[in-house]
């Protein structure tokens, strides 16, 4: 069911509603994401960084003179359970769509709010997608009405491999080991191809289920007799502790580059075993000096943590929409979606890690990376423990770029 967050209306709000007068239409944005179940911890994420954001657009006027409204639903972690909510969400009119734990998920709202769109001319929605980073979203799948405000497995294996290279942790032989879907495949693919300008050979590649597999030993067997240098993985949640926790059980010498091993409670999971390895994300505050030490404060205030994981570009995504919607003025009072979108893909804003813009041909946001190890010299400590996330490199938006992929035929309205 949807949710309505309490500060997101006011009582002028209120009161012109019930009085029947023409008062301008606010924008409705619906979070559509996992809040329940064994996965619910990234979803949990998403929103309060979702409602962090909202509440700085608020108080700053919101749009069009009313406060923007956050309707939440959760879609119970799964493709059928988001299509019922993105009905759901039609239904009480919502416009701007957001979402980001899962592309399985993120593949079936794009489609659906394609259709809905085509359906329903005059009434579009734009799904903003903080962290579905599949590249078909922006690839054969991508279309005028979804934004992608995250990276995906070829930004980010790029920035990985360049920075592990750098640092003289990558090796010469390298193996890949992904989940068995959209996301795995893409990992593997782009760490296939980033082999050249690595400098190393992958000695072999694995794809496995998706948070099934109970014992990773016999994988490890595999990249102990493949004689690897490091172990390169787009791995998440129990799949890349386990695996990790195998290596170490076997004694296994090798340096993991990870795009997930800053999810909360990873390294308090790992332990001692997470120092050394990388990951490649899109926030580090010891990276971001002041500015960035500033909104880390600030976040914490307002939610009680420090921002990690998703959290910063979930945020900075949400600042390009609120650049956007200053843009985009009313018309007969509403949100012209079209025109909204319009907007959005000229967005350019500034973060603590650098400047983030979009870009116009297939909506993938162009944004900073850094890379980082697990070191107790860390200025930020993480999930209670000594450790946290050093920075080894950091790249431009324009250093991490990816060229658009040539299956995105963008078709734009008009």
């Amino acid at each position: 069911m949807s949710r309505i967050t309490p500060y997101s209306l006011t009582a002028a709000a209120l009161l012109a509603t019930l009085a029947g007068t023409a008062a301008a239409q606010p924008v409705k944005i619906g979070l559509v994401e996992t809040l329940s179940g064994p996965q619910a911890s990234s979803g949990q994420a998403y929103r309060a960084a979702v409602r962090f954001a909202i509440d700085r657009i608020n108080a700053t006027g919101g749009w069009n003179g009313e406060p923007v409204q956050l309707l939440e639903y959760d879609n119970q972690g799964g493709p059928a359970g988001a299509a019922d909510k993105l009905k759901a969400a039609a239904a009480d009119g919502v416009q701007l769509i957001v979402q980001g734990a899962s592309s399985a998920i993120g593949g079936q709202i794009t489609e659906d709010v394609r259709k809905y769109n085509l359906r329903n001319p005059g009434k579009e929605m734009v799904y903003l997608n903080m962290g579905a980073e599949a590249l078909e979203l922006t690839g054969e799948k991508c279309n005028f009405h979804h934004f992608r405000f995250a990276g995906d497995a070829r930004i980010r294996t790029k920035a990985l491999v360049s920075a592990m290279k750098q640092s003289g942790a990558l090796g010469t032989r390298v193996y890949s080991i992904n989940q068995n879907y959209s996301w795995g495949q893409d990992m593997e693919r782009a760490i296939v191809d980033n082999a050249g300008p690595g400098g190393y050979t992958v000695v072999e590649k694995t794809l496995h289920d998706v948070n099934k597999v109970q014992d990773f030993a016999p994988y490890v067997a595999k990249i102990a007799a493949a004689k690897a240098d490091s172990v390169l993985t787009g791995n998440w949640s129990n799949d890349l502790l386990l695996l990790m926790k195998a290596s170490k059980s076997a004694g296994l010498k090798v340096r993991f580059g990870t795009v997930y091993l800053d999810q909360p409670g990873n390294l308090a999971n790992a332990g001692d075993l997470a120092l050394g390895h990388f990951v490649v994300h899109t926030f580090n505050p010891e990276a971001g000096g002041a500015e960035a030490a500033r909104f880390v404060d600030d976040y914490k205030a307002k939610t009680g943590h420090m921002p990690v994981f998703i959290e910063p570009q979930t945020v900075f995504g949400m600042e390009m929409v609120a650049d956007a919607l200053k843009r985009t003025p009313a018309q007969g009072s509403r949100l012209n979606t079209n025109a909204f979108a319009k907007a959005l893909e000229t967005a350019r804003i500034k973060t603590p890690m650098g400047e983030m813009s979009m870009r116009a041909a297939d909506h993938q946001v162009q944004m900073p990376m850094v890379v980082s190890t697990v070191t107790r010299d860390a200025k930020f400590k993480v999930d209670d423990t000594d450790m946290g996330f050093k920075p080894v490199r950091r790249l431009s938006a324009e250093e991490a770029s990816i060229p658009a992929q040539a299956t995105c035929e963008m078709k734009r309205p008009g």
